[in-house]
């Protein structure tokens, strides 16, 4: 009854002392960025009653369905998402075997003992002999070597598991979110490089005409040898451009497969810009900076913080004693129909304790190392929050006169358009000398091919915007993994 009595006591005291915990309270780091985002100078007045960037959905934000459905592929294909999306699932692994730590193996032992036993008288001839064979069964249920986590080593340790678990899904949803970006400005690039490529190909067509007449005019005598050789230039220069975007269109191509993880369909690719949009215009509403601290990399930061605290926990519980408990209850009987019955139960119990007395520095060494890694982990969360907000920051900050850039470009296009055309006219009505013309079709294709580049850097400030903000998250359900228990 003494031994029951102090089994019983022992684990009532393990009850009471289980809420120990030496980690230290976490607090979120704060102060790492201004309160609110950058407003006034360039930055755009977005309207009070703008949505939240961040809770459109991606099939909601992308208007083209071609791009849509490249993004789609992209989600279920992506070799780098899958990688992601395998880090997930070990980390998952890896805290379910942790978490394992904190309960008994409870093991399950059946024996069998024949032991035969020889008895005999000392003596001379004659002495008698005899034997008897003994049988022993068991059957014991029991926990071998079980922590008691008195001073929350295990909890501790499996709190940094369940942590990195959730960092690393954290992780998979900042890939994916990424990833949409990625998909988008490669689709759009190739819009933009198939547009030049159709004013390249337009161009050297209204070149090669100049220069068949600047020929002509040479060989019967009104025009020179000069007017020729500027034409030519014009139009090699042209010819020159379509290689060149011929080349970039082919590359944009395999970008695009590659995020894709797929070939992807030709109807599916962009023949050209357009003139209809291809994203919302969405302006955020009146936000404050803590809506950055709803980004999948600074939660994974966060949870990464976490961890190292709980870790630091582990450190300092490896000072205290580490007991545990080795108990069996069971039944023995000398025959085996005899197993269960009354007066057949036994039971041991065993709990040890044990303090290391000299370690040379050991659990100071890796307390150290844990409280170097917290101020590791302190560090990268802030960076990770002034890391968005600067990429917030520059995407508000282009947002701001991206429009007025358009509005100019869009104007200069069609002046220096209508000039060309007037230059040509004069200049074949004899008013201009060849030069002037020349200069005019090149401001005219000059101007063409920047409205392009900057119609492409507006659509991908839009998308930068919507990624730096944490959107893309709504319609991506991770497919194949599991949500966390939080």
């Amino acid at each position: 009854m003494n031994m029951k009595k102090s089994i019983f006591i022992l684990l009532v005291g393990t009850t009471l002392l289980g809420g120990c915990n030496l980690a230290p309270k976490y607090e979120r780091p704060a102060g790492a960025v201004p309160v609110a985002l950058p407003q006034g100078g360039v930055y755009p007045a977005a309207p009070t009653d703008a949505v939240d960037v961040s809770r459109i959905g991606w099939r909601d934000f992308f208007l083209d369905d071609r791009l849509r459905q490249v993004i789609e592929t992209g989600l279920a294909n992506n070799r780098d998402l899958r990688i992601a999306a395998g880090n997930v699932q070990q980390a998952r692994a890896q805290y379910r075997v942790q978490r394992a730590d904190r309960l008994p193996t409870v093991n399950a032992t059946g024996t069998a003992t024949y032991t035969n036993n020889v008895f005999g008288a000392q003596g001379g001839a004659g002495t008698g002999q005899t034997s008897s064979d003994l049988e022993i069964y068991q059957a014991t249920v029991g926990l071998s070597s079980f922590e008691l986590d008195l001073f929350g080593r295990v909890r501790n340790l499996s709190r940094a598991a369940q942590e990195q678990y959730f960092a690393s899904e954290e992780a998979q949803r900042a890939a994916r979110i990424s990833l949409i970006a990625e998909i988008a400005n490669a689709w759009l690039t190739m819009a933009s490089d198939n547009e030049q490529l159709r004013i390249s190909r337009d161009t050297a067509k209204a070149f090669e005409e100049t220069l068949k007449l600047t020929q002509a005019q040479f060989r019967i005598g009104t025009g020179s040898e000069l007017e020729v050789r500027q034409a030519e230039t014009n139009y090699q220069g042209a010819l020159n451009d379509i290689a060149a975007l011929e080349t970039s269109v082919a590359r944009d191509q395999n970008a695009l497969n590659l995020l894709a993880g797929t070939t992807v369909p030709a109807e599916q690719l962009p023949t050209g810009f357009g003139t209809e949009p291809m994203t919302r215009n969405a302006l955020p509403g009146d936000v404050s900076s803590e809506v950055l601290l709803r980004r999948p990399d600074v939660l994974q930061a966060e949870h990464q913080l976490i961890a190292e605290n709980a870790n630091i926990g582990a450190a300092r519980a490896a000072f205290f004693p580490t007991i545990s408990l080795t108990g069996t209850l069971g039944t023995l009987s000398t025959a085996l129909s005899g197993l269960f019955k009354d007066g057949t139960y036994t039971y041991t119990g065993s709990p040890s304790a044990s303090l290391p007395l000299f370690d040379f520095g050991r659990r100071s060494g890796n307390l150290e190392y844990a409280k170097a890694s917290q101020k590791v982990a302190v560090a990268t969360y802030e960076k990770a929050v002034q890391t968005a907000f600067r990429e917030v920051s520059d995407a508000l900050a282009q947002r701001g006169r991206i429009g007025d850039q358009i509005r100019a470009q869009t104007a200069r296009a069609e002046a220096a358009g209508v000039a060309a055309k007037l230059s040509d006219a004069r200049f074949r009505s004899g008013v201009d000398s060849f030069l002037t013309t020349l200069d005019a079709q090149r401001t005219a294709y000059g101007a063409e091919q920047t409205l392009v580049t900057t119609r492409l850097t507006q659509a991908s400030n839009l998308v930068e915007l919507y990624r730096s903000l944490g959107g893309g998250l709504e319609d991506t359900t991770p497919v194949g993994t599991e949500q966390p228990p939080r």
